[in-house]
């Protein structure tokens, strides 16, 4: 193994696929994809645990291939979380320092990171990040890192992420029972928007959208900071079964119609009805009911995501506008529906600018996972990986927070 790289490893856990993305990180940052995969997702219900043998074993299995095509065993990652628990929760917290001489030091911000989350966030819940959005000194605000400045009354104000306690911990363990520790836990869309966006747009103010098979997320950002966090419990999935269920067909052919047949631009010409099948065994469907099906479903779901923007004022606020990522993201024309349901300009977003084999992973699907190893390598994380040696079961470890994270950094 050459000693002047570090490995790390994004593992997305969906509940319709489960996706790795290894990759070596030289002395100077850059990312080299060795190894990635995908399989067939299980024991995961709109993104949560329903149980812990099914992601276990998915996750071993669709491990072993990507293992095998970057010579290592994987040992540890950085785990996507998701589902509708995950929230984030605007915060405030003041503590006085000392006089005004004396320089804002690590502890400080530690203490008053401490205050602006404990009582703030229920017992029942997982911090998995605190984002300072800022900070003031003795009541001049504005500051992005007060480290080394001086001032005797030090504020912040955060937006802290958070999941519920038994969803963390269930994941923590699906993992860890096929040999994996999750170093962090991050929401997909998060990771999502560290594959896809620029800072460019997070500070001019944009939003990510991860429309996955049971759950769309959506991030916004603005002025380089994650501003809002909200989970859909619906996703690429419920279209499939909504034209199972009115067209009545088995859900294998329901995905076929949706992956050959369906698109987001539901004023175009195209011919009257949809014919799937063997000759002499062939389906015909009348295509306005199809495209009806689908167009409500689509209302539905980014109806809602509107709402959660409007709830964060973000509603038609985004100079960025739009980025679509995750599985769904791949309905041809969708991104013209989200630009009339939305009122926004909308890209479709694939991770880019990585070396190695990751040509073959610019898709929107490997965003989550390639986000991850990308905020795994930026946190100064290494995966415990090692070429050819049996793997031990290892211990699960907390989730730092934002001040050990800039600790790391000094």
């Amino acid at each position: 193994m050459d000693n002047d790289k570090r490995f790390v490893t994004g593992l997305d856990v969906g509940t319709e696929n489960v996706r790795a993305a290894i990759a070596s990180v030289n002395q100077n940052g850059e990312l080299a994809i060795v190894g990635y995969n995908e399989g067939k997702s299980a024991g995961m219900r709109k993104g949560v645990p329903a149980n812990l043998a099914g992601p276990a074993g998915a996750i071993d299995k669709m491990l072993g291939e990507a293992e095998r095509m970057g010579g290592y065993d994987v040992r540890s990652a950085f785990v996507s979380i998701n589902g509708s628990s995950v929230i984030s929760t605007k915060t405030e917290g003041m503590i006085a320092v000392g006089t005004v001489e004396h320089e804002i030091s690590v502890d400080d911000l530690a203490r008053v990171e401490d205050v602006a989350v404990s009582g703030r966030i229920p017992a029942n819940r997982d911090v998995l990040d605190v984002v300072p959005l800022e900070y003031a000194l003795d009541g001049q605000g504005g500051i992005k890192n007060p480290l080394g400045m001086s001032g005797a009354r030090l504020e912040m104000r955060a937006n802290v992420i958070s999941a519920l306690t038994p969803n963390a911990e269930n994941l923590k363990k699906a993992t860890a029972a096929a040999d994996v520790n999750a170093e962090r836990l991050i929401p997909s869309v998060v990771a999502a928007a560290k594959a896809v966006l620029t800072e460019r747009q997070k500070e001019n103010g944009v939003a990510v959208i991860d429309f996955g098979a049971t759950t769309t997320s959506v991030a916004v950002y603005e002025e380089g900071d994650l501003q809002y966090l909200g989970v859909v419990p619906a996703g690429s999935n419920n279209i499939t079964n909504d034209l199972a269920i009115v067209l009545a067909i088995d859900p294998e052919m329901a995905e076929e119609i949706k992956q050959r047949f369906v698109t987001g631009n539901f004023n175009s010409e195209k011919s009257a009805v949809i014919r799937i099948g063997k000759e002499g065994k062939e389906r015909v469907f009348e295509r306005k009911e199809v495209e009806e099906v689908v167009k409500a479903r689509l209302d539905e779901i980014f109806g809602e995501i509107r709402k959660k923007l409007k709830v964060a004022k973000y509603d038609q606020r985004l100079p960025e506008g739009i980025v679509l990522t995750g599985g769904g993201a791949k309905m041809r024309d969708l991104d013209l529906f989200v630009k009339d349901a939305l009122e926004a300009s909308v890209k479709i977003g694939v991770p880019k600018g990585l070396g190695g084999v990751s040509d073959s992973i610019e898709k929107p699907e490997f965003a989550v996972a390639v986000g991850l190893a990308l905020l795994a390598a930026e946190e100064g994380g290494a995966s415990e990986i090692a070429a050819k040696k049996p793997k031990k079961l290892p211990k699960l470890t907390k989730a730092p927070g934002f001040i050990k994270k800039l600790f790391s950094k000094f």
